[in-house]
């Protein structure tokens, strides 16, 4: 018997799911919760093999029980059941350890054939979801100096050749405020604390030689 637990803050389909896995021979519902925070603590008790797990819940989301359940229970596998399918609901999800991801417009033998795959090793991810992912792995990541402002770069280069705010100034033709202006802008940009971590921004990324190209 596959053991489920089914987590959903809407009472019709918590029970609605609830009712036709436990028409099937091979699945048994130990538990039911209506939040996340509710639904983890639940599986630490119950040591279920697949979580049915809403997303968005008062009491706790979908997101962090999911983190709360891989932390306490590595083997569980969890099914995220939603309605919603935006990037910034499934790849936190995926990242918090969700095994398989389906949409509530999934009928009930999708949603329980999910659940034998679940127990087998088998993940399950809508197509619309899927198709995201995709989109989101095809797209080239931006670096962070790619933000940069023209000025904003050749600061950043003389920072990298080791110069102090007065020799940039010197060299640039602009006022010691408007270098530290833009040193301040430039290390916000890049996310780095110091001139230090800013020059060594600029050699690992070889700006030197890409401003050359």
């Amino acid at each position: 018997m596959i053991r489920v637990i089914v987590v959903d803050d809407h009472d019709v389909v918590r029970k609605g799911v609830i009712s036709f896995l436990q028409t099937e021979d091979d699945i048994e519902v130990v538990g039911q919760a209506d939040s996340g925070f509710e639904g983890a603590k639940l599986v630490i008790e119950e040591q279920p093999e697949v979580v049915l797990m809403d997303l968005i819940m008062e009491n706790g989301n979908g997101i962090e029980a999911t983190k709360q359940i891989i932390a306490s229970h590595p083997a569980c596998k969890v099914i995220i059941l939603t309605s919603y399918y935006d990037n910034e609901q499934v790849i936190p999800a995926l990242e918090a350890g969700a095994f398989s991801y389906i949409l509530k417009t999934s009928n009930a033998q999708e949603i329980a054939d999910a659940v034998r795959k679940a127990a087998k090793d088998e993940n399950v991810i809508e197509p619309k979801v899927a198709s995201k992912m995709m989109s989101r792995f095809r797209s080239p990541v931006k670096k962070p100096h790619e933000d940069l402002t023209e000025r904003e770069l050749e600061v950043l280069l003389c920072i990298g050749d080791g110069m102090t705010n007065q020799e940039i100034s010197e060299k640039l033709y602009i006022g010691i405020k408007t270098v530290k202006t833009h040193v301040s802008s430039i290390l916000s940009k890049l996310e780095v604390n110091d001139r230090t971590q800013a020059a060594v921004y600029v050699h690992r990324n070889q700006l030197f030689k890409v401003t050359e190209d």
